[in-house]
């Protein structure tokens, strides 16, 4: 898979508001993560719903899960959010050149 495709797939994870919204939750808990449950205290989600757009961050590669004893922590994967938004900023204001109009991608 290139980098296009990696970076297409993170943002179309973060492209429901349910994931959005756990993700959101993710970043503000940190480098520590929080427990499905935890998730859930924070949004009300339904656990069904809520494993669903947990699976398709971590397919997506924007969060992590490690098992601790019988828990889950789930963590942002800073350094994918950061490329993720390097990329989209990369090439801020820089312009096009005669030949780069068609190649924007």
């Amino acid at each position: 898979m290139n980098q296009i495709q990696l970076h297409a797939r993170a943002l179309s994870a973060l492209g429901h508001e349910a994931r959005l919204q756990i993700f959101r939750v993710l970043v503000k808990a940190g480098h520590s993560g929080l427990t499905v449950s935890q998730i859930a205290e924070h949004l009300g989600l339904p656990a069904s719903t809520q494993a669903h757009h947990l699976k398709m961050l971590v397919d997506a590669g924007l969060v992590a899960q490690t098992r601790q004893g019988r828990e889950v922590i789930n963590t942002v994967d800073f350094d994918r959010m950061n490329n993720v938004i390097g990329f989209l900023s990369d090439e801020c204001c820089t312009g096009f050149g005669a030949n780069d109009a068609t190649t924007a991608a």
